[in-house]
């Protein structure tokens, strides 16, 4: 089904990140004009998690297979609740939800992905047909199945040469002879938080506790020198690459907490400016835009011209560009490019429950 020029859509895009810090829900109409995606954002909003969901969702991936399966239909039912509270709140409607659950597991390479929230549950909690498990079929395909959101930056915000985001892991999409590649950097918030939550608090606000550290030097090279970063795209990052790679060489010194984490600050800086090494417009999103100290980074090495756009398309991003691809599934267009993620073919990837 191709869309017709002046449809409107309206979906929720529903977003669990990497950070474990809560549920982001965007309420958002897409129309199709003049060969172009445009959208608005009508309403959106954090749900944080409670401390048990936090607790359940951190160990997951310790759960044996039977209580994982249950966890994973229980999630499911949470998300739908959690669809239905902010729908009825807002008074608002939509035909579709597209919800990209938290990923468990994310081993490309082994042949898996496993993102929990059943969408099964999400549709029978809702009464709303749901679009879930973006990942599983690219990753079949013989691709990493991530990123995903460069679809939506080539289509939504095709106004800039690169789209940069500050998440869990930083990672940016740009055009490159006439394809879209996009990659996973470096870690960012994910070892950022670790590092904040030796000192007892729960992230480095504004990096006030990396600014007093200092940098060093012999660190900061080992760390520059990990394979991922010699490798060529497409590639990932997930949690267990962090667990075996990154934290090994940090636990290693014993330094400062103040002095990892700025010696992290700089790591993160001269790995995206390595990746971004000329000029043209950066739009740059996620949760670490909101951290002073880590923009003046960037900036420091970086010579693109940076965005930084409006608070709401910060936090919400990412659930907007899922309801853009739980749209283009739903009209069985391409939602996953194979020059992005490495598979033998393009795809319109995700699974449909009908309500």
């Amino acid at each position: 089904m191709k869309p017709h020029s002046g449809n409107k859509y309206r979906v929720i895009g529903i977003m669990s990140g990497t950070s474990l810090d809560g549920i982001d829900l965007a309420v958002v109409d897409f129309s199709y004009k003049q060969n172009r995606w445009n959208f608005s954002i009508i309403s959106a909003e954090t749900a944080q998690y409670s401390g048990e969901w936090y607790q359940k969702l951190k160990n997951a991936p310790e759960l044996p297979g039977e209580k994982l399966v249950a966890l994973h239909n229980e999630y499911g039912r949470f998300i739908g609740q959690e669809a239905n509270r902010f729908l009825r709140q807002n008074n608002l409607v939509v035909e579709l939800i597209a919800s990209h659950g938290h990923t468990v597991f994310h081993q490309p390479e082994n042949g898996f992905t496993f993102q929990a929230g059943s969408g099964a549950s999400v549709a029978a909690e809702t009464g709303i047909t749901t679009v879930a498990d973006f990942r599983s079929t690219d990753v079949a395909l013989g691709g990493h199945g991530a990123p995903l959101v460069p679809v939506g930056d080539k289509l939504l915000f095709p106004e800039y040469d690169y789209c940069l985001n500050l998440g869990g892991f930083a990672n940016i999409s740009f055009e490159q002879n006439e394809k879209r590649v996009a990659f996973d950097i470096c870690p960012i918030n994910f070892i950022l938080n670790d590092l904040a939550e030796k000192l007892g608090l729960p992230f480095d606000k504004n990096g006030n506790l990396g600014r007093a550290g200092n940098t060093d030097e012999k660190l900061l090279r080992q760390l520059n020198q990990l394979d991922f970063y010699s490798q060529s795209s497409p590639k990932s990052l997930g949690r267990e690459w962090m667990n075996e790679y990154f934290l090994p060489v940090i636990n290693s010194y014993q330094i400062p907490i103040a002095d990892k984490l700025r010696t992290v600050y700089e790591h993160i800086a001269l790995q995206i400016s390595g990746t971004v090494p000329g000029s043209g417009k950066m739009l740059v999103t996620g949760g670490g835009t909101f951290n002073s100290f880590l923009m003046e980074c960037i900036k420091t090495h970086s010579k693109a011209e940076i965005t930084i756009p409006t608070d709401q398309l910060i936090h919400f991003k990412e659930a907007i560009v899922f309801a853009f691809l739980g749209l283009l599934r739903f009209l069985g267009q391409i939602n996953c490019y194979a020059s992005v993620t490495g598979s033998r073919k393009d795809s319109s990837s995700g699974i449909i429950y009908p309500a």
